[in-house]
């Protein structure tokens, strides 16, 4: 879920989850693993923060339609 969303608000923004490693100083490959593994909140506050968006709109669930 964690990954799913900040992959969709990157994607509306041109950006790749890579480059939005390397600007936060984020382990190569680190975010694709938040679905499995949930990042500490800071992580989502700094990614909602790089990103301009509300770190609810990251943790949100969104329904399968």
């Amino acid at each position: 879920m964690l990954y799913d969303n900040v992959k969709a608000i990157c994607d509306e923004k041109g950006l790749s989850i890579s480059q939005l490693e390397r600007d936060l100083d984020f382990p190569r490959s680190s975010i694709c693993k938040w679905n499995d593994n949930e990042p500490g909140v800071r992580k989502v506050q700094k990614v909602a923060d790089y990103l301009g968006v509300q770190i609810e709109k990251i943790l949100e669930e969104r329904g399968n339609a």
